[in-house]
């Protein structure tokens, strides 16, 4: 695992500090997107500003992407191999109203928005609610 951290933080051009291995080494243990505090936890003995920094690092450098699932948290995942979080990369998440898990839906593309001239999107974040296969 140690060495795809590595690998994938030397294609996104990051530079692989020891908290930067550490927490892209538990988001891609934890196949589900994580919150600060999960990654905390997870971590004990790793500084929350580092770990948060080094989100934030991800984030920019298109790492991984940030999900608001309506649960308060901001939840972090990976991006899969080739995504680079434009506007065609975007997918559905579904957020588990009895569990409080978030899952990316990669096989649900966010379709194409007509948009007003002159307006370019960015992101745009789409949460499907509800209980999941464990839950209901």
């Amino acid at each position: 695992m140690m060495e795809k951290a590595e690998e994938i933080l030397k294609i996104k051009d990051v530079n692989p500090t020891a908290v930067r291995i550490l927490v892209l080494r538990y988001l891609l243990e934890h196949l589900k997107p994580q919150s600060l505090k999960d990654i905390e936890k997870g971590l004990m003995h790793t500084d929350r500003s580092s770990i948060f920094r080094s989100l934030k690092t991800f984030e920019e450098k298109k790492v991984v992407h940030s999900i608001e699932d309506g649960s308060g948290m901001i939840k972090y995942a990976v991006c899969p191999t080739g995504c680079n979080c434009d506007p065609q990369d975007l997918h559905y998440h579904f957020y588990c109203t009895k569990c409080s898990y978030t899952y990316c839906l990669l096989d649900n593309p966010i379709p194409i928005i007509k948009l007003p001239q002159n307006f370019k999107m960015q992101r745009a974040n789409m949460v499907v609610k509800g209980l999941c296969n464990k839950c209901s």
